[in-house]
């Protein structure tokens, strides 16, 4: 369910007896079909004169999180890894404070190293550093130190490129510390003269200087070694390349930050996502010093030497050196308005508890207010005087602010959100504050989240959603009913589940149903935006990056030729349909579970006559069933079928026939032990093309029925859920054509029918001020005949015409691009004339006013 319109449409949403809403309303006629089987024919008319949604400048945003090594490794420009010695066993169960650092010796020198913290430390927040105990062996050739190896592979350096060093030292040498700096190879091969300097005085103090590489390498070391006697203490040893965006000191990697740049985005969130929903919301302070934090902004402000670390979710180190005033000041200069995000002292992301403090909420709200004052207040202010010793006078012009984030509490949640909310507008009633509606696109928690915000007046709703090819081709009207009185919605959070061109596609064919609704759809961002290619944590992703090279996705392709051709205003338009007919759900019944061991027993499928299809309580074994996924232990225990590995997931067994229909099954579940629930399948065609309900999902937090196609899921149901351990439940799940009735324990628990079309044909009409914009996605393989008619004779006789197509499981890569813009002329425009758009494909047609 959605929230539906229950009162009426804004002015100008009908004009000249079209609909700007009316794509998929059922009130178009398919034209006959074409002889050729692999062309469909449609119809394209377009109302020139009509008028539909004005579309904001900032319709189309990205929004950055730090996942996949999004951030320290990637957009944060920093070559060293674990460059203040401060990675833990808390960030990652790998993670030591020496982690990507070894250490070095030559001429004879000999000495120790050891990370500590003790009263000698940089700073408060700093606390660990390198302890250097040199033994004065060696001579004057001798040198004692560590190499750093960078992110990855190593460091990617440029023959004749500059590399700017520094390095917080002391030591207690009353002579002083020779101390030298160099880039190598992963085998050793000197790459730089070294650069020297003499450490003086036993208290700390920045070094600096630049090395030029004689050679290209992409597996970069730094090496920093000493000579001489007595203790050493090293902290934050950087090396920067000079050529970062704009060329910013602790700037950001100039091929991505232009990549995201060429996107043209009309807004940056920041900077979560799970970050800002998960973990403690103390203070990093004595006497705990909590790692295990949400993003809180006044860590990350200030000289990155004094900035406070943070375990980052995703499971690894966060060091901030990518920090809220970077994140204002790239927002600034890719021309985006900033949108920050606060934690709500609600957490989610499969942690799901609220905090409940007063006085830590009353901190967190003050701390809201300060982050605007930080932004948008002037110099003689507290926090507009921090900025601008940042090096930043003028306000950063915040308009948007967003509370929490995907929170599965939803009273708990708006009422924390409420005292934020309260509190900004008493202070700053020019910022508009951004509410959520949890983590899926429909459910308990959904419509719960929306009734609250719908009942309090709230300005802008965030909603976020990943789901599978189908479901956005499926749910291209979803914005249509929407309530024109309600709360504005910021779609933050998007994506197909893969980043194939199919994928692409059907975002491609979502996004012109965004654009139609742009009264109601203000903001929508992508997501995620950065993943390194060799540790990341989640997939889709847009843009994509080794330590040398970066690439935009398909969906970035898709992406950035929506946000460059956005338009002003919607024009109304509408396409005739490809009719699609659905049989009944179909397939054989399945068992799974997913970082869980559970126990299955008495397992029965019936006809919908009463014939029994399956009947199996494992007193004979478990020969009916038949490993589909190959993952997990499967063994018949004490009568019931039990997978044991809790480790493993996605561990389906499946028994029937593809053939089935219109069944009950029935199954005894008990979970054993391990994070979740269990998962019981129906309709299973394959691995790939399966229903499940899964039960105690995502941490054991919810329970959802899934769909699969092709291998990607959307979700049909979902609502809050815990399954306790050792204890039994009964499931029933009845299927009849295409719907679908569960039960838990004797008790309905929901039911649904999939019935939705799957539209492969979709489009979009734009205009701005120079240019009519045809907007068609193609997400079918057959190619599209369309006789178009502009409703205008006015127009040039040529058009700019810019496509994207290719085969729908064509990925791009980092030595291959298969889908990217093709860009040509198009004759013959006319009031009315006929394209043909090709198999799987984005089209847009620039067409000029006359």
């Amino acid at each position: 369910m959605r929230p539906r319109n229950r009162t009426t449409r804004k002015a100008g949403a009908v004009t000249g007896g079209l609909l700007a809403t009316s794509l998929a309303a059922g009130l178009l006629t398919q034209t006959p079909a074409a002889a050729d089987p692999a062309v469909t024919d449609y119809t394209l008319s377009v109302d020139a004169a009509g008028t539909g949604p004005a579309i904001d400048p900032t319709m189309y945003g990205v929004f950055f999180e730090d996942i996949n090594n999004a951030a320290d490794g990637g957009l944060y420009a920093e070559l060293v890894q674990n460059r203040s010695f401060e990675f833990s066993p808390v960030d990652n169960r790998s993670y030591t404070p020496l982690t990507a650092w070894q250490q070095t010796a030559s001429g004879g020198a000999t000495g120790s190293l050891a990370v500590v913290d003790d009263a000698e430390r940089l700073n408060e927040r700093n606390r660990n550093h390198l302890r250097v105990d040199l033994a004065g062996t060696g001579g004057t050739a001798g040198r004692f130190g560590i190499v750093n190896s960078g992110y990855g592979a190593g460091m990617a350096l440029k023959e004749g490129r500059r590399y700017d060093f520094s390095v917080w030292a002391r030591t207690d040498n009353a002579a002083g510390t020779r101390l030298a700096a160099e880039l190598r190879t992963s085998d050793g091969t000197v790459l730089t003269a070294p650069l020297g300097v003499t450490v003086r005085g036993d208290r700390w103090t920045k070094y600096t200087g630049t090395l030029v590489p004689k050679t290209t390498t992409t597996a970069g070391r730094l090496a920093v070694t000493a000579a001489g006697s007595g203790t050493l203490r090293l902290d934050m040893v950087s090396l920067f390349p000079r050529d970062t965006y704009k060329g910013r000191a602790n700037g950001l990697r100039k091929d991505l930050a232009e990549k995201i740049a060429a996107l043209d985005p009309g807004f940056l969130r920041f900077p979560g996502g799970c970050l800002v929903n998960t973990g403690s919301h103390d203070a990093y302070e004595a006497p705990d010093w909590e790692r295990r934090r949400s993003y809180q902004w006044k860590d990350t402000i200030g000289p990155v030497e004094q900035r406070a670390v943070n375990a980052n979710f995703w499971g690894y180190h966060q060091s901030y050196g990518l920090g809220y005033y970077e994140y204002f000041q790239f927002a600034e200069d890719i021309g985006a308005m900033p949108l920050p995000v606060v934690p709500a002292l609600v957490n989610g992301c499969g942690e799901n508890r609220a905090t409940d403090d007063p006085a830590l909420l009353k901190r967190h709200v003050q701390d809201t207010l300060d982050l605007i004052e930080f932004a948008n207040g002037p110099v003689t202010s507290t926090w507009g005087r921090k900025r601008a010793e940042m090096g930043h006078p003028k306000p950063f012009g915040l308009t948007h602010l967003a509370v929490g984030n995907e929170e599965n509490l939803p009273d708990a949640f708006f009422a924390r959100f409420t005292e934020f909310r309260k509190a900004i507008a008493a202070r700053h009633p020019e910022v508009k504050v951004v509410s959520n509606s949890g983590p899926a696109p429909d459910g308990a928690t959904f419509e719960r989240l929306w009734d609250l915000n719908r009942q309090a007046g709230v300005d802008m709703v965030d909603e976020h959603y990943y789901n599978a090819p189908q479901w956005f081709l499926e749910n291209n009207d979803r914005y249509d009913s929407y309530d024109r009185n309600g709360p504005e919605v910021f779609l933050g959070e998007y994506a197909s589940r893969d980043n194939r061109f199919a994928n692409a596609l059907s975002e491609a064919a979502f996004m012109t149903g965004l654009e139609r609704n742009a009264d109601v759809v203000k903001l929508a961002s992508y997501a995620p935006l950065l993943a390194d290619v060799d540790k990341n944590q989640w997939r889709p992703d847009m843009i994509w990056f080794d330590n040398d090279r970066s690439w935009g996705s398909t969906s970035y392709e898709v992406q950035k030729l929506f946000m460059n051709n956005t338009g002003d205003r919607v024009v109304p338009s509408r396409a005739s349909t490809t009719p699609s007919v659905s049989g009944p759900i179909t397939g054989a019944v399945g068992l799974s579970t997913w970082a869980t061991s559970a126990a299955y027993d008495d397992v029965e499928v019936t006809a919908a006559d009463g014939t029994t299809l399956l009947e199996d309580d494992f007193s004979a074994g478990a020969s009916r069933w038949t490993p589909a996924a190959g993952r997990g232990t499967w063994t018949v225990q004490d009568g019931a079928y039990v997978q044991t590995d809790e480790a493993a997931e996605d561990t389906l067994v499946t028994a029937g026939d593809p053939g089935w229909q219109d069944y009950d099954l029935k199954v005894k579940a008990t979970k054993k032990s391990g994070k979740e629930g269990f998962l019981v399948a129906f309709g299973v065609r394959d691995t790939g093309n399966h229903y499940w309900w899964n039960l105690g999902g995502w941490g054991n937090t919810r329970s959802a029925v899934e769909k699969a196609v092709d291998g990607g899921k959307q979700t049909l149901l979902d609502n809050p859920a815990t399954i306790e351990t050792g204890r039994t439940y009964d499931i029933r799940v009845q299927v009849r054509g295409r719907q679908v009735t569960l039960y838990l324990d004797g008790q309905k628990w929901g039911s649904f029918t999939d019935d939705k079309a799957a539209e492969p044909f979709r489009q979009v009409v734009t205009r701005d001020k120079d240019d009519l914009i045809v907007k068609v996605v193609n997400a079918q393989a057959a190619a599209a005949r369309t006789s178009i008619d502009l409703g205008t004779s006015a127009v040039a006789p040529t058009a700019r015409l810019t496509t994207l197509e290719g085969a729908p499981d064509a990925v791009n890569s980092a030595d291959a691009h298969p889908v990217q813009p093709r860009e040509s002329t198009l004759k013959g425009i006319g009031r009315t004339f006929t394209h043909t758009f090709p198999a799987h494909s984005v089209t847009f047609l620039r067409i000029r006013s006359r």
